[in-house]
């Protein structure tokens, strides 16, 4: 009830304020109108104008009205420079803490309520370096004063704390905002605004932020590196950690733009990607589209034939494929390109100097101006009981484990319905194997929608996984002759025979082993880094999955631009990462293939759209080609052409995507697509014929109407 008298008290005022028309005080036509009046009160009783000029100053800050600025000027040209400053900084503080005291009574518990999860992370983040925040918030202000307080109110920080730092941080800006003023009451004509001194002081307004933001990142870069002796001169203009997709592209940016960089990977060259993600799986999944060919090759008009091979030489032709593409990523080539690649474990043991040891042993050290981090990440083994008995696994292992069988196991678990999980299952499917895919969630491909999901599960179910959504992993047993998972399900615990479990249920980033803990960078999930992806210290860098927040090969790279070009140029311009167009694909039969919202995100989001879909079944090439099937789905702004999100489900999803992320990545619509000429008969003219839907969908009947009548009397 307090609570509520409280804010209907402050909002009468409020009201009470316009109402009466008092608001024109406090605009600069306004004060220059009065200030003849306020120079008599000050000359008759300085005391009584200071006070009175004090309690308004308070009233308009703690109340959140607008012309505090005009206030400030008007400081400066009733009480000159000194007294000015002495008044607003102090009116403007206890008016702030008044309005940070209101909203943490009036308003705290009720967001507390609501959005207290959400708060979680500003909470902590106030409690660990609030005043910082707050001072920078003050000292540079992107964000309107009046704003600070309030949204200051709903934190935990201390109010002793918030009136300190508030004070101080003000301080700077209310003395250029005064000095401006004592130069306005000079003027007595128009000429007079274009004197040297009212320039100068309107010049530092506009200078003030940028240099306080300077001067904030100057204090912040000296509070982080107080602990670490800079070298007087550096080996290394740049050290990569990582010969992954992130730290190949790094280097080879920093190799082109001739800086001295070295490259350090202590496993092979390539990183996951050409070793044991996207190259060999997707050798994989060639070969088993064959073998499913060949199975169903009376769609065809052919003979159907059961494939007869050698797993042993599928899998060979999957190590030859990562060999083939290998030079690729190599050590020679990046060597020829300029950078220095040494084979080995890197560790950062400051923020200048990293420590690499050699296979041998031996040790060296290199002093650099910045670090990139690109150190990727691993599959996820789940906590599971039983499972190191058992054997199991993952995607990094499965292609060295099961070289040498002449046939694929004949009986397969694979834990995990996301992409890499799903890729796996029919791939083993199609090549024999007996393959029950478990997934805790209710649906496969959790992200994608649930049309997506249901698709995906038909076409796995068709090729003879069995897949047990909703089934959680318990334990696995050794048996005498089996090995045994027991799951959960809804009618209790049920037990699944095997002879090999995958393990695909994630993947986590590399945070070990590197001095990240030692030089105390945050990294829980991932290494935290900023909009520049910069980590705590501003001269090291992290990029790619080890970073997040996705984990693709072609993120990876992209975000390895931003980071090379900030790691070597930053100190002259640095260049915030952008991913406003990330596209993905799960290259199951049929792909799936995704760019910018979906409709469980735009809902999620709640965001508005619209949706036009084209069926591939009514596709010309796709029916020759025996692949008549999926769709196109187009999220677009509702009554305009606007791209908000694409997912495309059938063959060739992956390539077919290309044409809308260039179309979104530079603002074309449906209607640029559907102008552009597209080969007959390709699987990319179901590009164009989304767009023709969308079009037909929005054609102007009225002027449609009346065309049919000009056509008519044009008949008659």
């Amino acid at each position: 009830m307090k609570k509520t008298i409280v804010l209907l008290a402050a909002m009468s005022l409020v009201v009470l304020f316009f109402a009466m028309g008092w608001q024109q005080y406090l605009t600069l036509d306004g004060v220059k109108a009065s200030l003849e009046s306020w120079k008599v009160l000050q000359a008759d009783s300085p005391w009584l104008a200071a006070s009175v000029f004090f309690v308004l100053y308070v009233a308009a800050t703690s109340l959140s009205l607008p012309g505090a600025t005009i206030l400030t000027l008007a400081a400066g040209a009733l009480f000159g420079l000194g007294w000015g400053l002495l008044l607003v900084s102090f009116a403007s503080t206890l008016g702030a803490t008044l309005a940070f005291l209101a909203s943490r009574y009036v308003l705290s518990d009720a967001v507390e309520q609501h959005f207290g999860e959400k708060l979680k992370a500003i909470h902590q983040g106030i409690a660990k370096d609030g005043a910082q925040y707050l001072l920078t918030l003050r000292l540079v202000p992107v964000v309107p004063y009046f704003m600070v307080n309030l949204l200051m109110g709903l934190t935990t920080m201390n109010v002793g704390r918030f009136y300190a730092f508030s004070q101080l941080g003000m301080l700077p800006g209310t003395a250029v905002y005064v000095n401006a003023g004592t130069q306005l009451a000079q003027l007595e004509s128009l000429s007079g605004i274009m004197s040297p001194a009212l320039i100068a002081s309107f010049a530092l307004l506009g200078v003030f932020p940028i240099l306080a933001k300077k001067w904030m990142a100057q204090v912040q870069r000296r509070r982080i590196y107080r602990a670490w002796p800079r070298p007087k001169v550096f080996d290394r203009n740049l050290v990569v950690i990582g010969a992954g997709a992130a730290g190949l592209v790094t280097s080879y940016i920093a190799a082109a733009v001739k800086a001295k960089v070295t490259l350090v990977e202590a496993h092979k060259m390539g990183g996951d990607c050409l070793n044991y993600g996207c190259v060999p799986s997707k050798a994989l999944i060639k070969s088993a589209r064959v073998a499913h060919q060949m199975r169903h090759a009376d769609a065809y008009g052919l003979e159907p034939s059961v494939p007869r091979f050698s797993f042993r030489q599928v899998m060979a032709r999957v190590h030859a494929v990562i060999a083939a593409i290998a030079p690729h990523d190599s050590v020679e080539r990046y060597t020829g390109l300029g950078v220095e690649v040494l084979q080995g474990h890197a560790r950062i043991v400051n923020p200048w100097t990293v420590e690499i040891t050699a296979a041998n042993g031996i040790k060296q050290s290199l002093t650099t101006r910045s670090i990139v981090i690109a150190a990727g990440a691993r599959p996820l083994v789940p906590p599971l009981p039983g499972l190191e008995q058992v054997g199991y696994l993952t995607s990094d292992t499965v292609w060295s484990a099961l070289a040498q069988q002449d046939a694929p196991p004949e009986r397969m678990v694979v834990l995990g319905g996301g992409p890499i999980g799903c890729e796996l299952a029919q791939c083993f499917a199609r090549l024999g194997s007996r393959v029950t895919l478990v997934e805790m969630a209710p649906r496969l491909l959790l992200r994608e929608d649930s049309e997506v999901s249901k698709l995906v599960q038909s076409a796995l179910e068709r090729d003879g996984v069995e897949v047990l959504c909703n089934h959680q992993a318990l334990r696995c047993v050794q048996e005498t002759y089996n090995k045994i998972l027991y799951v959960n399900c809804n009618t209790g615990e049920r037990p699944i025979a095997f002879d090999t479990l995958l393990c695909a249920v994630g993947r986590v980033a590399r945070l070990q082993g590197y001095g990240l803990e030692e030089l105390g960078i945050p990294c829980d999930r991932t290494v935290e880094v900023n909009e520049y992806l910069e980590t705590l210290y501003p001269n090291i860098f992290a990029a790619g999955d080890v970073a997040g927040p996705y984990q693709l090969t072609h993120t990876a790279a992209h975000m390895a631009w931003y980071a090379s070009v900030n790691a070597l140029f930053g100190s002259i311009k640095k260049f915030k990462v952008d991913y406003s167009v990330v596209p993905a694909a799960t290259f199951t039969d049929p792909e799936v293939a995704r760019v910018g919202l979906n409709e469980q995100e735009a809902q999620l989001q709640n965001i508005p759209y619209e949706i036009t879909r084209f069926g591939i079944d009514d596709l010309d090439r796709a029916i020759a080609d025996n692949v008549a099937h999926g769709f196109v789905k187009v999220l677009t702004v509702p009554g305009k052409d606007r791209i908000l999100g694409v997912t495309i489900v059938g063959e060739h999803a992956g390539d077919l995507l290309a044409e809308f992320v260039l179309a979104m990545r530079h603002g074309l619509g449906l209607n640029k697509i559907l102008g552009t000429m597209h080969i007959y008969p390709t699987l990319a003219e179901s590009n164009k014929y989304v767009a023709g839907v969308w079009k037909r969908n929005h054609a102007p009947q009225a002027v449609l109407r009346w065309v049919e009548r000009f056509h008519g009397w044009m008949r008659s």
